[in-house]
């Protein structure tokens, strides 16, 4: 999206028209399910409402372009997701599940996952990882977040991203590779 688009759209949705924040939501709604589907242990897409009601009670008060948009809104997100985190740990549970990571609330995947089975197994690789290999690792690929966004997001510089993108990414492929020697089947 341009920032000519965009200031358009959130001017014509500010003002209340229905049509241009919808086009603001097809243009980032996907990539924020996403993330929200490896992030949140469970109800993703009720907490991407409590996101997007944020962001049309905030919307007036909102000042940039098109990426400062979506580093808002995915840090909307990410503190949402960290009170469903909250809020789960709190629940009574049958069985204990763990520890819950604070980080895991901030996590994304490469397209939206339907299965549980699918959804399981990226969190059980995603979990592979450091925390911060993790947290960039799905903002990047996930999210499609660019490195500037990704490094303002999780509040680090460039390099840094790069490097531990390209070290969660490097751990992900060995572990794979070293799946399919053990199970035979080819990479």
């Amino acid at each position: 999206m341009t920032d000519d688009d965009f200031d358009g759209l959130l001017a014509a949705a500010r003002a209340g028209d229905e049509a241009a924040f919808g086009r603001i939501w097809r243009w980032l709604h996907p990539s924020l399910l996403r993330w929200l589907a490896v992030a949140v242990r469970s109800d993703h897409e009720d907490v991407a409402a409590e996101v997007w009601m944020s962001v049309s009670r905030g919307l007036g008060t909102f000042v940039g372009g098109p990426d400062d948009f979506r580093g808002w809104v995915f840090t909307i997100a990410r503190r949402r997701a960290v009170d469903q985190a909250r809020r789960a740990a709190r629940r009574p549970r049958s069985a204990p599940l763990g520890d819950v990571d604070p980080i895991d609330a901030a996590l994304p995947t490469v397209s939206y996952l339907e299965a549980d089975g699918e959804l399981a197994v990226v969190r059980e690789l995603l979990g592979r990882l450091t925390a911060d290999q993790r947290e960039v690792v799905v903002l990047r690929v996930v999210a499609g977040m660019t490195v500037g966004e990704t490094a303002r997001f999780v509040g680090k510089s460039d390099v840094a991203v790069r490097v531990l993108c390209h070290r969660g990414l490097r751990a992900l492929a060995q572990h794979l590779a070293a799946c399919d020697q053990v199970t035979g089947i080819p990479a």
